[in-house]
């Protein structure tokens, strides 16, 4: 065979890989995957087949392996069957008509009930949330769960670390959980983890990316989830991570960035709740059974307080996507008002719909955002949507620089309120474990619009005329990057 024939043989066979691997991706990239997700999976694998297909079986799969998705269903069934009868809420003739049906869908979705008799507050100063934490800790009795996508021991975080190796020397059990990739990728990992080894804390790695240990999974399907709880008695959650406030990058310092987050601190039967979702991750990750019963605590006696609470995890070891769910349900109830706060706002098409059918039936609807963005292609994502949504007539406010609004919560009407770890993007719903809390009672939504009219005054309105003032290279950075976010 000569060297034309072999050019001719070698090129022929190239060929029929390559139309080999398209006609897999179309059998095997749409199945069980958005259209919008499957389309830019494809185009990507049509346009550069070999670096496509490397990606897509990186990360390709959005599920987490089938023994933790098993886990989380035993622990799910666990949770329903054992809390069975334990609701205790207030009168229901109060709540509004569809109230009821989100909770049940709630229910079914996340295992979780509603718990009444429960009092929360917002804190919206980050040092003010930390020093709270790390008060909560000092007064610790029986023990202390910790889980954050980021745990850093800086200057800034040193007094709620000190609080933590003085807990563990009075004899409390403190259990910590942080996310490997997060927690791995800023200032002072190692730092981190001798020094709660050297405190004595029990501590673990959430979903490690750790391949050589056998340890591996999709590589940035995280837990995003933040929580403290002490004693079973005060529990604290929200957008919040532990870690100083410019996240000690040298590009955030440089630019003098700040992030503005909203933590809440509850009490009453709910704090079992969050109890309950660190207890489930402790067992995915160490394999240890709970030592506690759910079902005792959430049915503990609770002072006549006013908030209905239910907690609502998601993410990829679930079959649903709990969170967006939750949020469409809310969006379709709305009667008079909905009012956002997400830093990474980047809806699917279903969110897109039910928010331009609340406008269309005369909901008012406002969006806050940052003005500025510490993730490019998130950022660019995200004003992309900009204009359809001010077409549709949602108010869009941007907290000014050099802060990063980085509050997750919204509002619907006058008495329901949602607060938590998850983000209004296709990562939140798809890749990130996250947990929310559903709040039903006129006080604490009063005390939300509080924080609300805080940001309104630090914000500056965003009309439609100013964006259509955009330049040109803008809007072709933020159309690429609207491309990109649907590879999931």
């Amino acid at each position: 065979m000569d060297a034309e024939q072999t050019a001719l043989l070698v090129a022929g066979i190239l060929i029929f890989i390559d139309l080999v691997v398209r006609v897999i991706a179309v059998i095997v990239v749409p199945r069980n995957r958005r259209p919008t997700a499957g389309m830019a999976w494809l185009l990507t694998i049509f346009f550069l087949p070999y670096i496509g297909v490397l990606f897509f079986l990186l990360i390709g799969n959005p599920k987490l392996p089938k023994h933790r998705r098993r886990k989380q269903a035993e622990v799910d069934r666990y949770i329903r069957e054992s809390t069975h009868g334990v609701e205790r809420v207030s009168d229901s003739g109060e709540w509004p008509a569809w109230f009821e049906g989100v909770v049940r869908l709630n229910r079914n979705l996340g295992s979780m009930p509603l718990i009444g008799s429960n009092s929360a507050s917002l804190i919206g100063d980050y040092q003010g949330s930390l020093d709270a934490m790390t008060a909560a800790v000092r007064q610790a009795k029986r023990y202390v769960h910790v889980e954050f996508y980021i745990l850093a021991y800086d200057t800034t975080t040193a007094p709620f670390f000190d609080a933590l190796g003085d807990a563990v020397a009075r004899g409390i059990d403190v259990r910590v959980l942080l996310d490997h990739v997060a927690s791995f990728r800023v200032k002072g990992y190692r730092k981190t983890l001798k020094r709660m080894t050297a405190m004595g804390v029990r501590w673990q790695l959430m979903l490690p990316v750790q391949p050589l240990k056998g340890r591996y999974q999709r590589p940035d399907l995280r837990n995003h989830r933040k929580i403290l709880v002490v004693d079973g008695e005060v529990g604290f959650m929200g957008s919040q991570n532990v870690i100083d406030r410019s996240y000690n990058k040298r590009s955030n310092v440089r630019r003098g960035l700040k992030w503005k987050e909203l933590v809440t601190r509850v009490e009453g039967p709910i704090v079992a709740g969050l109890d309950a979702i660190f207890a489930t991750d402790w067992y995915l990750e160490t394999g240890e059974e709970p030592e506690r019963d759910l079902a005792v605590l959430l049915d503990g006696p609770g002072e006549a307080q006013d908030l209905d609470c239910q907690v609502v995890p998601s993410g990829p070891g679930f079959p649903n996507e709990n969170n967006l769910k939750l949020f469409l349900a809310l969006l379709y109830a709305a009667e008079e008002r909905i009012i956002i706060t997400s830093p990474y706002f980047v809806p699917d098409e279903a969110m897109l719909r039910a928010i331009s059918g609340a406008t269309q039936r005369g909901i008012h609807v406002e969006l806050f955002v940052s003005e500025i963005g510490d993730q490019a292609l998130v950022y660019h994502a995200q004003r992309s949507y900009y204009e359809a949504l001010l077409r549709g007539g949602v108010k869009i406010y941007m907290y000014q620089a050099p802060y990063i609004l980085h509050s997750k919560h919204f509002t619907i009407d006058d008495d329901v309120a949602v607060i938590g770890s998850s983000n209004m993007d296709i990562r939140s719903f798809e890749l990130n474990m996250e947990v929310s809390l559903l709040v039903r009672g006129a006080s604490f939504v009063r005390e939300m619009r509080a924080v609300e009219d805080g940001y309104r005054r630090d914000s500056r309105e965003l009309t439609l005329d100013d964006w259509m003032r955009q330049p040109l290279r803008s809007t072709v950075l933020d159309n690429l990057a609207r491309l990109t976010s649907a590879l999931q």
